[in-house]
């Protein structure tokens, strides 16, 4: 596997797994995603500012997406909790992510995660910062297994409510 920054020719292949993501949570009652969003616009705006990736097959088939960056976060300035590490300290994020349901359980998150994080060890940041939503217990349970720590509840541009974790990156 390989986790590459998306190319154009990628995007209809982001768009299903993207799809196939919001059936599935849908089918468990978890109301995110569920409003169109992510969409095209969001996955070519991570494309322009370098933050949008895949995870392909040595087949070269994609099979995951992800937005990570290391850009500060408007929606994490402000937190009904605390950080593990000051707001103005430079974090990575991770957003967007969705695995194609081929893979689901096959450990292509961790793999993402992973990738991530080694990318902040290279370049010397401390710590990743993620949000789900509240009924999202997958998620929050993969962020639990992989050492994230709850930290509080963070509220989006909408004001939908996200419970944020953090992870000290060493």
């Amino acid at each position: 596997m390989t986790f590459l920054p998306t190319n154009k020719s990628d995007i209809s292949s982001i768009l299903k797994i993207i799809e196939e993501a919001q059936a599935y949570l849908a089918m468990q009652n978890i109301d995110q995603w569920q409003n169109g969003y992510p969409n095209e616009k969001a996955i070519l705006k991570d494309m322009l500012t370098n933050d949008s990736y895949v995870v392909k097959t040595k087949e070269e088939t994609a099979i995951a997406t992800a937005m990570f960056t290391t850009q500060t976060e408007p929606t994490y300035s402000s937190i009904e909790g605390n950080w593990k590490t000051k707001n103005n300290a430079t974090y990575g994020v991770i957003h967007r992510m969705a695995v194609s349901n081929k893979f689901r359980g096959k450990g292509i998150a961790k793999f993402i995660f992973f990738q991530c994080e080694q990318n902040l060890k290279q370049n010397n940041i401390k710590s990743m910062r993620i949000d789900t939503h509240e009924e999202n217990l997958e998620m929050q349970g993969l962020l639990k297994k992989l050492g994230y720590h709850y930290c509080g509840v963070i509220y989006l541009e909408n004001n939908d409510k996200r419970l944020a974790f953090e992870k000290l990156i060493s």
